[in-house]
């Protein structure tokens, strides 16, 4: 056997401990709340639920945090039963620990100068790394990921492009709700987000659970 085969076998036989899935919903969600902060920052928007809670939030003025959480709840369906039990718990925990962070990291956190395509890039690649932890332990931020994931698992579908698209037809849709400066300046972020997954996230290259 050759070597890459041996780590590959061993890869597949590995599981995380439940420290190290702790560890890794509160890493990845921090990551992600940090991008979608540098976002909303700047008047960004992005892709799935996180983009739809966007818009809403824009519009109405309602608590972000909210409207994710609220967004999500119909994904729980799909996630309990196309990815199992486990999955949906954490996919909840992150959720949960998401619209938390959302609404706190404002008060910690605030931007005196912040250019917008810095906080495009940077936020993109926070927020895609963060969701590349959570899926390395079979968790998601709801929402569209939990669709992403299926599809990739059943299907053999790169995440970052089926994603990419998805969110590409999101940000499209919000020309309606916002000028298209701001949508241009959300697709570099989107196409930071989605780099990241394509890039460090496809079928068999990580296996562990």
């Amino acid at each position: 056997m050759k070597p890459i085969d041996k780590l590959r076998a061993a890869s597949r036989s590995f599981k995380h401990s439940n420290f190290e899935d702790v560890q890794a919903l509160i890493t990845g969600t921090l990551f992600v709340a940090l991008g979608v902060a540098l976002f909303k920052q700047v008047g960004m928007l992005t892709g799935g639920t996180v983009g739809i809670a966007f818009l809403i939030h824009y519009a109405s003025g309602l608590p972000f945090g909210a409207l994710f959480f609220t967004i999500n709840l119909p994904f729980y369906w799909l996630a309990y039963h196309r990815m199992g039990p486990a999955f949906t718990v954490k996919t909840v925990l992150a959720v949960g620990l998401m619209s938390v962070l959302s609404e706190i990291l404002p008060r910690w956190l605030q931007f005196s100068l912040l250019n917008p395509i810095f906080a495009a890039i940077a936020g993109g690649l926070l927020i895609g790394a963060g969701m590349l932890i959570l899926f390395r332990h079979r968790a998601s931020l709801g929402g569209l990921n939990v669709l992403v994931l299926y599809l990739q698992e059943k299907k053999g579908w790169p995440a970052g492009y089926v994603q990419a698209a998805l969110d590409g037809l999101i940000l499209l849709s919000s020309l309606a709700f916002v000028s298209p400066s701001r949508v241009a300046l959300s697709l570099l972020g989107m196409a930071a987000i989605n780099a990241a997954l394509v890039v460090n996230h496809r079928p068999g290259r990580y296996t562990a659970v």
